[in-house]
């Protein structure tokens, strides 16, 4: 492996100089050409700039001129092979960083092989045109590689190394060493897909967010807000495409679909092209900015993105990671490290389809294939073998990723120890999860477990289809009116005892149906998601009694008397929409996100301080009991106590160092 010294980067522009400047703050000699003496001297400027920005946070260890001193600049006159001659004599390594016209790096790669040293490597900053076809103007094809930034260079750290057909093995692992001494983390693109990794995933969700407001089904606020609010995301399809720009996002996917990728265009984005609404660069695309160049976050509410179906948005995306992974471009764990590096996902793509659920992801697909003619609709074959077998992601325990679950099975409940959730899953199937005296003790048995398990943050009470029907009638009838308060009341009283003084979030994920005692158990938690078909009821007077599990006490706190009273004198029941209007439920999703709703729901929870959490649990619990004055108090109390902690002085100086807070509860 030759040792790399010298560094030549062609094209001084955006990314031509950051991938300069990443070099000499490396330590490497540089000398960046361009056509023109003003694209040098504007782009030595801006290195200028921003390394002395960078010495003055403490970021850059020696003074930004000892750094400058490492570029020399030359123009080269494509008119003039002498230039490119004197520029490549004495190189290791090249960086190509010209405009995305095969023709123009073709040329500068078979004029910089002309007077390179035998042994220099070419490299190409391309982000869609194949390596292989770059490196036919070459006799050293063995020796081209592919070396994409992402831009900004100085500051992002994904590099993917591209292999073309005839790219050795020596190349890949001399780039893969030369991007780690820039402080980079290099992921090798086996083969010469178009748009490699990161452009094949980005293309897939933005194209699929666009194609749900064309067809109607959403508008361009509530995909953006489902990404960004839901999932988390740094930015929106219709905002990430503004800042890309869309002439360059259009420009990219039609050469990925002419080099063989199966992505049908929205037209949304060709009508703006045509349009002249480029995105940030012309100052209007989907959004509007304050001027050409300047960037500023669109402003779309959390609330838009309420019953919107995102595995829809982020479905294909998912399958293009699983045919990177089928195809042996990258395994699964690179195609993850790529898309968090270079798209700032909070996870990789494969994690999020574990995390939603591989069988959600494939049945999202395939209803599309069902309503549109259009081949993008082609599951993988590797994705759904593997929802076949049983790997489906976080929920079955193994999905491109393994997880650590734990279950036990209790008869009448069931323990799921998944991450930092504790599931506590109620288990009559056949009985569509009618409660027992004897199933209401395990459930608080088990919710107590869940509170003192170091491990876990949240516990959820789930029911699989069905969240609890109601208290068994068939234990009822045998039961007498004096036995009543043992029997019934008191089981429920302990289960809402070991609930309301647990000091973690205690959330009910309900499904299916939610009447009687089940409603009564899903008014006990401190937070209740419900998928949209679920409906929810106090029915006991249809059959002659009365709530018995505090449904009369809860329901007027959660609802209001009158609405309580509706619910109870006439024992209907209410869809899942109404309830969340009345205030019973705080969530309603569709059906098909419910089961990555509530893990999504999980983690937002266990990233929080645990000792923060269960004081606050517990003073506003306390609200509905005792007067004004005695809960100021209370509060007050508690807030001394929280402040106290190093989880408060750790978010406390987070929040002024402007950084995420690294609790340790």
């Amino acid at each position: 492996m030759n040792e790399v010294k010298k560094i030549l980067v062609v094209g001084a522009g955006v990314m031509g100089h950051g991938i300069a400047q990443v070099a000499a703050m490396s330590g490497f000699q540089v000398r960046m050409i361009d056509i023109k003496q003003e694209f040098l001297d504007r782009a030595m400027q801006r290195i200028k700039e921003s390394l002395e920005k960078l010495y003055a946070k403490g970021k850059l260890k020696e003074p930004p001129e000892e750094v400058l001193k490492r570029i020399e600049t030359m123009v080269a006159n494509p008119n003039d092979e002498k230039s490119y001659a004197e520029a490549a004599k004495d190189i290791d390594f090249m960086i190509e960083a010209v405009p995305e016209k095969l023709e123009l790096k073709q040329a500068v790669f078979s004029t910089i092989d002309k007077y390179a040293p035998p042994h220099a490597i070419l490299a190409s900053n391309t982000s869609s045109i194949p390596i292989t076809e770059i490196a036919k103007a070459t006799k050293r094809p063995d020796k081209v590689v592919g070396m994409h930034f992402f831009n900004p260079p100085v500051i992002l750290k994904l590099v993917e190394v591209v292999r073309g057909q005839q790219t050795s093995d020596e190349t890949v692992n001399t780039t893969v060493e030369l991007a780690k001494k820039m402080g980079k983390v290099p992921i090798v693109v086996s083969k010469d897909v178009p748009g490699f990794i990161v452009n094949r995933i980005m293309a897939r969700f933005l194209n699929e967010g666009c194609w749900l407001v064309a067809r109607g089904i959403y508008t361009k606020e509530q995909v953006d807000a489902a990404l960004r609010y839901k999932l988390n995301f740094p930015m929106g399809a219709f905002e990430l495409a503004d800042y890309v720009g869309l002439d360059v996002l259009v420009s990219l996917m039609e050469a990925m679909r002419e080099r063989g990728m199966n992505i049908t265009i929205c037209p949304l984005f060709k009508e703006m092209v045509e349009k002249g609404k480029l995105g940030v660069k012309s100052g209007e695309g989907f959004y509007k900015y304050p001027a050409p160049g300047k960037f500023v976050k669109p402003a779309v509410k959390a609330s838009a993105a309420e019953g919107v179906d995102y595995i829809a948005i982020v479905d294909l995306a998912v399958n293009e990671g699983a045919w990177l992974v089928e195809n042996q471009v990258a395994s699964a764990k690179d195609v993850d490290t790529a898309t968090v590096l270079g798209l700032n996902l909070p996870t990789g793509i494969l994690q999020l389809g574990d995390n939603l659920g591989l069988d959600n992801v494939v049945a999202s697909i395939e209803e599309k294939a069902s309503k549109y003619n259009t081949d993008d609709y082609k599951v993988t074959s590797l994705l759904k073998k593997m929802v076949e077998e049983g790997k489906c992601g976080l929920k079955c325990g193994e999905g491109f990723h393994k997880y650590e679950v734990y279950e036990e099975d209790l008869g009448e409940i069931k323990i799921r120890k998944e991450g930092k959730g504790f599931w506590i899953i109620l288990n009559r199937p056949k009985q569509r999860n009618a409660l027992t005296p004897q199933m209401l003790r395990k459930m608080a048995e088990a919710v107590k477990r869940g509170c003192e398990d170091k491990d876990a943050k949240v516990i959820v009470l789930y029911g699989g289809e069905v969240f609890s029907a109601g208290f068994d009638l068939t234990v009822m009838k045998d039961i007498k009116p004096e036995e009543a308060p043992y029997v019934v009341a008191k089981p429920f009283a302990e289960l809402g005892e070991a609930i309301e003084s647990c000091p973690k979030p205690v959330v009910a994920f309900i499904t299916g149906y939610a009447l009687g005692g089940g409603l009564e158990v899903a008014m006990m938690t401190d937070l209740r998601l419900a998928s949209d078909d679920s409906l929810l009821g106090q029915p006991e007077i249809n059959v002659g009694i009365i709530p018995g599990g505090g449904g009369t006490q809860r329901l007027p706190r959660l609802v209001g008397l009158g609405r309580a009273l509706q619910l109870v004198l006439l024992g209907e029941m209410m869809d899942a929409e109404t309830a969340k209007q009345w205030g019973l439920v705080n969530w309603v999703v569709p059906k098909r996100v419910a089961d990555a709703e509530i893990r999504l729901l999980i983690q937002k929870l266990a990233s929080k301080p645990l000792y923060a959490l269960g004081a606050a649990k517990e003073v506003t619990r306390a609200a509905l009991e005792v007067p004004l004055k005695e809960g100021l108090k209370l509060e007050a109390e508690a807030f001394a106590r929280v402040l106290g902690t190093e989880d408060a002085k750790e978010g406390i100086n987070a929040f002024l160092e402007k950084r995420k807070p690294k609790f340790k509860n």
